[in-house]
């Protein structure tokens, strides 16, 4: 998932949607989480992570496209 496609589906509960936002949030408090699923819009991986969360996403197989996430095959949006 992007962090655009994160605001978007929290903007009807927060009011808000800014990707800039989910980014700041994901920094400060996505250590419990799978953050290494989240990326930009472009599919690239989170800045200053990258290595972990390239070996991370190809153990769990998502398919890249060079330095991305190949978001054509592997995004994902709630319903």
């Amino acid at each position: 998932m992007t962090y655009g496609a994160i605001a978007d589906s929290l903007a009807d509960r927060s009011g808000r949607n800014s990707a800039r936002q989910v980014g700041t949030i994901m920094a400060r408090h996505g250590g419990g989480v799978p953050w290494h699923r989240v990326v930009n819009s472009s599919g690239r991986m989170p800045p200053g992570h990258e290595q972990e969360a390239r070996q991370r996403l190809l153990s769990e197989g998502v398919p890249l496209k060079g330095e991305r996430v190949d978001l054509a095959r592997a995004g994902w949006m709630p319903r």
